[in-house]
């Protein structure tokens, strides 16, 4: 027996390396466009071997919230656009409730309700009509059952809804969505819940490699910029995004408003016009990310506030349309093996442990026979 419990002694023996490294602070997105993802109860092995406490979904799929039951992991859980419509009438917005989150949060820890995705930069101007009614719909519902305290409304947003992020301190939102945007800050401030940004730097060095410096988005050492405004430094792109936003949010007269990353992450592979996607970048990118934010860090602009980021994405998602570089955000392929190294040494659990339930069964099976061999030779 001893062939089956060494693989699990081995990964027992070094999950204190990567709990210290996931564990403080970092969530991960877990997309599941794909058709050869492992179960959800090995996806809940895999987070809560490396002490991953924070997970977000892009749907509120019961056997994830199912799998994740009894443990200290928080989710985030999300409706797609197309409940936009219905969510804004209260009946339909309660029974949703009643019917995807209550069964599950007295098990499985539930603290946001994301309601749509990037909305208001898309070309459905329905949708946008639809988007905050729709948040203030789930959120009254969650009133009416008394979960509001411990499940708040979002949506995440595009950095496509800024009109200006540089300098940092004159970030401002797009004139054309700014009475959309108000509507969004009015909420927030009144239910004290943050604002969701999905930010890529991958998207400006992609767009324009000669003259974004790859050290800068990559946070490895570099001149950095200077705000002249506030004579603030930054060193790399994601800190100045995030504080342009604080500076949007503030131009229209909010203080109070915390903004959180929804997704950030870097492409491993992508397609040949999709310059920096590699692996390589991929692992400077996150790596140098988590060491960040191991050091509780806040942004020039708020060094107080730790930065908030969840990490996109656990797995590479093999269905997910549009170029390569939409099917290789993932930390992992689908076998649980990592795709790049990102300061672990290297040393990631497996989610195929069939080889070795094989090892076990096959030694089960000849001590079975010699067992019966030895009865059967005393008999004689």
């Amino acid at each position: 027996m001893a062939i089956f419990f060494k693989p699990l002694l081995l990964l027992l023996s070094l999950t204190d390396l990567f709990a210290s490294t996931l564990s403080l602070g970092i969530g991960i997105n877990y997309g599941q466009i794909a058709n050869n993802l492992p179960t959800p109860s090995r996806v809940s092995y895999l987070l809560r071997s490396l002490n991953v406490t924070r997970v977000k979904l892009y749907d509120a799929d019961p056997n994830v919230l199912s799998a994740f039951a009894n443990t200290d992991v928080e989710f985030v859980i999300g409706l797609g656009n197309e409940y936009l419509q219905r969510m804004s009438d209260p009946q339909q917005a309660q029974a949703w409730i009643e019917q995807h989150v209550q069964p599950y949060h007295t098990r499985t820890k539930i603290t946001c309700i994301t309601v749509g995705n990037e909305v208001l930069t898309g070309t459905d101007m329905q949708l946008k009509s639809y988007l905050l009614p729709a948040m203030q719909g789930v959120n009254k519902a969650l009133v009416n059952l008394g979960l509001d305290k411990e499940i708040f409304v979002a949506h995440p947003h595009s950095a496509g809804i800024l009109g200006s992020s540089f300098p940092p301190s004159s970030g401002s939102f797009r004139q054309d969505l700014s009475e959309y945007i108000h509507g969004h800050l009015n909420f927030h401030a009144q239910t004290k819940s943050p604002f969701l940004i999905n930010v890529y730097p991958f998207f400006a060095y992609k767009d324009s490699p000669n003259e974004v410096p790859l050290d800068y988005v990559l946070f490895r050492p570099n001149q950095g910029t200077l705000d002249p405004a506030t004579n603030l430094k930054y060193d790399n792109m994601l800190y100045a995004q995030i504080d342009a936003v604080h500076a949007a949010i503030k131009a229209m007269g909010h203080t109070d408003i915390p903004v959180k990353v929804s997704e950030t992450g870097w492409p491993s592979k992508g397609d040949p016009n999709e310059f920096g996607a590699t692996p390589e970048n991929a692992a400077l990118y996150n790596g140098n990310l988590f060491q960040r934010i191991q050091q509780n860090q806040g942004t020039p602009a708020k060094p107080s506030e730790p930065v908030d980021v969840y990490v996109f994405a656990l797995f590479n998602e093999n269905l997910k349309p549009g170029p390569a570089s939409e099917r290789n955000y993932g930390l992992y392929y689908p076998d649980g093996t990592p795709v790049y190294n990102i300061g672990l040494q290297g040393f990631i659990p497996r989610m195929d442990y069939s080889a070795a339930k094989t090892n076990a069964l096959s030694i089960s099976a000849f001590l079975l026979l010699l067992l019966i061999f030895l009865i059967h030779f005393r008999t004689l």
